[in-house]
């Protein structure tokens, strides 16, 4: 495989071989995402709503979360690392990447070197590929916008995110002042 710059499109398998040097790698439609490792404050994010999505699901049992890395693909030039995403328990039972297709509620927090790639490029493909809900987390305007497949433009919280998945009995429901808290 020659140099990331003298490649013009990439598959899974070939993003696969990159050599771990620190930086996140995805391909979208043969186009390749590089991201720098994330900083601390994408990360308590990250693990914020991972925890509290666990926490949810073990009483609502209609999915399970996951956080990346991971390698989620829906064909032979797609392979993208959802920072969190929720599949059905039936997928996530197979602990097989490959066979966990319908992500029911997929978040991105936005980092300095991810926010084209997470707003647009992922994005599209998420509503390309029927991802319901989507959530891209920005927690330097501490704000969130909320994406489905048919939106041209996203829905903007300040206050709360909720989900309501089929066959729940309630809401999953993160107040924003609680996820953007300091430490």
């Amino acid at each position: 495989m020659g140099t990331a710059a003298s490649i013009d499109f990439y598959t899974a398998d070939m993003v696969r071989a990159i050599p771990d040097d620190g930086n996140w790698y995805e391909t979208v439609h043969g186009e390749l995402l590089v991201s720098p490792g994330p900083r601390g404050w994408h990360q308590e994010m990250v693990a914020r709503l991972f925890v509290a999505l666990r926490n949810y699901l073990e009483s609502e049992r209609v999915g399970h979360a996951f956080s990346s890395p991971a390698d989620i693909s829906w064909g032979p030039d797609i392979l993208v690392q959802p920072d969190v995403f929720v599949v059905s328990l039936e997928q996530a039972r197979t602990m097989d990447w490959s066979r966990m297709q319908d992500l029911r509620l997929t978040i991105e927090v936005l980092s300095p070197g991810s926010t084209r790639a997470d707003r647009f490029t992922k994005r599209r493909l998420y509503q390309e590929v029927g991802v319901p809900l989507y959530w891209l987390i920005d927690g330097d305007a501490c704000s969130v916008e909320i994406w489905r497949p048919a939106n041209r433009f996203p829905e903007v919280e300040r206050e709360q995110i909720r989900w309501m998945p089929d066959c729940a009995l309630e809401p999953f429901e993160v107040k924003l002042a609680d996820l953007f808290r300091p430490l």
